[in-house]
């Protein structure tokens, strides 16, 4: 008897690890940026803007970080150790090494918006795959490649940016790159961003 007890205790005790796992949303594309660019009020206005979309969405008692590097500030420090999911229950990353590996889940079926929706890609009218980060692809940032910290929104500047649809123009590594393929061009300014494919998007993740 106190074996069954025991074991029946442990089959609870992994059922509750297993629910734990069916976490809400702590991972989305913003389905729209600031409007102004890259000038996203900083670090603090990005991750208001993460708060703002997930709360509008239901999703409350999270804290949210914009996956963004700054001068001083590298983005994979900035979002909790995960696991981390879609707005739909799939699990993106366990991990901060997972996330930062091949064995990441983010395809353009997976990284969706707060509101569950595919965020169009590459082929798509109008594409806003370009995803702003900032960032190296191990997540580290990249120096004067951050539009002024995230606060300059003309000709001025630039930002690396990520494909959230691992699409571009050829079959590199940069190409594939949820999080660092290539720099914006003509500034920070929301024309230029969307001149490549971009609208000024970029990832949340919740920190618990």
């Amino acid at each position: 008897m106190r074996r069954l007890l025991v074991t029946a205790a442990a089959s609870l005790a992994a059922i509750g690890v297993a629910s734990s796992q069916d976490a809400t949303m702590s991972f989305f594309v913003t389905s729209v940026g600031s409007g102004k660019g890259a000038d996203l009020g900083g670090l603090a206005g990005a991750d208001a803007h993460c708060a703002s979309l997930a709360e509008a969405e239901g999703v409350a008692g999270k804290t949210w970080r914009a996956y963004l590097s700054t001068s001083d500030t590298d983005a994979r420090d900035r979002i909790g150790t995960g696991p981390w999911f879609n707005a739909k229950g799939v699990k993106i990353a366990d991990d901060v090494a997972s996330l930062h590996s091949d064995a990441n889940a983010i395809a353009k079926q997976t990284a969706l918006n707060e509101k569950g929706e595919v965020v169009n890609g590459r082929g798509d009218k109008p594409n806003r795959h370009d995803v702003l980060t900032g960032s190296k692809p191990d997540g580290t940032k990249i120096a004067d490649q951050t539009c002024g910290d995230w606060t300059l929104s003309g000709a001025e500047g630039a930002a690396i940016t990520g494909h959230h649809d691992r699409t571009g123009l050829d079959d590199s590594a940069a190409a594939k790159s949820w999080n660092s393929s290539h720099a914006s061009r003509g500034g920070c300014s929301q024309e230029a961003l969307r001149s490549t494919g971009g609208d000024g998007l970029f990832y949340c993740f919740a920190v618990n």
